[in-house]
């Protein structure tokens, strides 16, 4: 439920409509905007909702009461007309300049994470990616080097003047990651962990949320709003592709599709990623370029310094050369839609 206020309605009033929800035993948000509205995010009991929107309606101060449609209510449009912007520490996401993302798959070794930070900061990059913490299909692949590379994450980005970002797995392990790396990033098999959603959005820290490859745009920002739930409103959004029909050609099958209906319905941050979403590294640009027109707010793109050594996902992996010619691509892209890449 939403309680639209008029534009000359004063504080005393607006303090008169939170009085009147806290009476139900339920928590009012302020909705800040050019027309300041009051929001209800928790569930409001059947027989409650008339009686209530009736007695909201009728207060001074009130223009109208609007019962909100979608089951999410924070990441909802209805809740949140305006765009949000991530900010993480000067790297905006969500502004009109395109937040590119990009490293290795797997930390290996500290020279391999530094080649890769100075390949893709020079080439535009923001932000260096790179997993410690490895949920591999099979329990004999590369699991990742652990605590050990977070701290070579760490001393790279700071080295390299790098924003960084790695996965989390698991409630335990969120105060850990955060110490180490800017970004917390929730992979598409963690997506419906709702025990690490609650922890990482208890603990504030910016949040990347991968969609799981079966999962639902409504299940999606469900997710979202677990995160949001317990107080962390900095969550951005990542599509990496679903379950395919054809697997023949493509690892996975990038939903572009998702990017225009996510900027329709959430106000959230909307980030591609083409490296997992195709999963062949010479489709990774044209899919980079699509997403971009589709309206995406960012990119991440596995790069590593020699693609073929490495440990996990070298299929998908471009190397520094193809990146840089990837984001000149990219930025011509961005230019035509508005939008700008710098490096």
């Amino acid at each position: 439920m939403v309680v639209v206020m008029h534009p000359d309605a004063t504080e005393e009033q607006i303090q008169g409509v939170c009085a009147v929800i806290e009476k139900h035993g339920l928590e009012p948000l302020l909705m800040p905007g050019n027309v300041m509205a009051i929001g209800i995010p928790s569930a409001i009991p059947t027989d409650l909702r008339d009686p209530l929107e009736q007695r909201l309606s009728i207060l001074p101060g009130v223009s109208k009461v609007t019962q909100v449609s979608r089951s999410y209510k924070l990441a909802s449009r209805e809740f949140h007309p305006s765009d949000t912007v991530v900010d993480v520490g000067g790297v905006r996401f969500g502004d009109p300049e395109i937040v590119v993302i990009a490293g290795p798959c797997s930390i290996e070794s500290y020279e391999q994470l530094k080649d890769a930070a100075m390949a893709v900061k020079a080439a535009g990059a923001k932000v260096l990616r790179g997993g410690a913490f490895k949920p591999r299909t099979s329990p004999y692949a590369f699991q990742g080097l652990a605590e050990e590379g977070l701290k070579i994450m760490q001393q790279v980005g700071q080295e390299i003047g790098i924003k960084t970002i790695s996965e989390v797995m698991s409630p335990d392990m969120v105060g850990l990651v955060a110490s180490y790396v800017d970004i917390l990033q929730i992979g598409a098999r963690s997506m419906q962990n709702y025990p690490l959603l609650i922890e990482a959005g208890r603990s504030g820290h910016p949040v990347f949320l991968k969609r799981g490859p079966a999962a639902t745009l409504d299940e999606f920002l469900l997710a979202a709003e677990y995160v949001l739930s317990n107080g962390n409103p900095n969550v951005i959004l990542c599509e990496r592709g679903i379950v395919p029909i054809d697997r023949a050609y493509t690892r996975n099958t990038l939903d572009l599709n998702a990017v225009p209906v996510l900027r329709d319905q959430t106000h959230l941050p909307i980030v591609v990623d083409p490296s997992h979403g195709v999963g062949v590294a010479k489709y990774v640009p044209a899919l980079a370029c699509a997403a971009v027109a589709a309206g995406a707010d960012g990119l991440m793109i596995e790069v590593h310094p020699n693609p073929g050594d490495a440990v996990s996902d070298a299929a998908q992996t471009l190397s520094p050369d193809s990146f840089c010619q990837m984001m000149e691509r990219v930025a011509a892209f961005a230019n035509v839609a508005g939008r700008r890449l710098k490096a």
